[in-house]
């Protein structure tokens, strides 16, 4: 059975009341139930910080015994060098995904840290997102 976690970043536990017009009104938790009971045939987790250095610790706890780490680190994805860096010394593949299109909004938010080191980047299809990286995994 294929071990996954989900890791958020800042402000995505306040899905489903912040800017809905770009995030939805789902909140995380009502979604993760729902892909938990979808894809039931894996043990899937999340965990979720507004601090950076709770995000790298947890990075650094699952990155060498689990099967895959789906990441958004929010707007720690454009800022935080040691963010990356925790993913270049694990082992366990990180695939970056992001509700919004990014390129489609602020300029800075053009940049990732985390990209050059994960397995690959799925972003702008909303919640979606996090089910696409889930099948990414499953199909390798």
């Amino acid at each position: 059975m294929k071990q996954l976690i989900i890791i958020n970043g800042p402000n995505i536990n306040l899905l489903g009341k912040r800017e809905t017009n770009i995030y939805g009104n789902l909140s995380f938790t009502d979604f993760f139930n729902t892909i938990e009971n979808k894809y039931a045939e894996i043990t899937l987790e999340h965990f979720q910080s507004n601090v950076e250095g709770e995000i790298i610790d947890k990075l650094h706890e699952v990155g060498f015994n689990y099967d895959g780490i789906i990441l958004n680190a929010a707007a720690y994805t454009h800022t935080s060098v040691g963010i990356g860096d925790a993913i270049k010394a694990i082992e366990t593949p990180v695939v970056e995904v992001h509700i919004s299109n990014t390129f489609s909004r602020e300029e800075f938010r053009h940049q990732s840290y985390i990209s050059p080191n994960a397995r690959g980047v799925i972003l702008g299809f909303g919640l979606q997102s996090y089910e696409l990286a889930i099948q990414s995994f499953l199909s390798t």
